[in-house]
């Protein structure tokens, strides 16, 4: 598959994340007056909300066509779900030094 037929995949990928997984995350901290959270705790809570947009890798139809691009999206999801939990997600690390600093 050439780049050009996932760059939209990708560009969600390097959004979702930090725009999906930390702003639900945050707010359930804020809501829960959690002030502090350990680094472990925010990745953990992103994590959890990341995973809760995992019935978007099932939308394309199981033919031929869309192979490649499923198998893409899987792979990619485990790949961002290893670095958020590993403190490898530089946005994800961000939003956390936001949280705890400008609570």
């Amino acid at each position: 598959m050439i780049d050009d037929q996932r760059f939209e995949i990708q560009l969600a990928f390097d959004l979702l994340p930090h725009v999906v997984g930390c702003s639900w995350a945050t707010i359930w901290f804020r809501l829960n007056k959690i002030k502090n959270p350990t680094r472990e705790e925010f990745r953990e809570k992103v994590t959890e909300y990341f995973k809760m947009l995992e019935p978007l890798l099932d939308v394309y139809p199981q033919d031929k066509n869309f192979e490649e691009i499923i198998s893409y999206l899987k792979k990619r999801n485990a790949v961002e779900l290893e670095k958020i939990s590993n403190g490898k997600n530089p946005e994800v690390e961000k939003r956390y030094d936001r949280y705890v600093d400008y609570r």
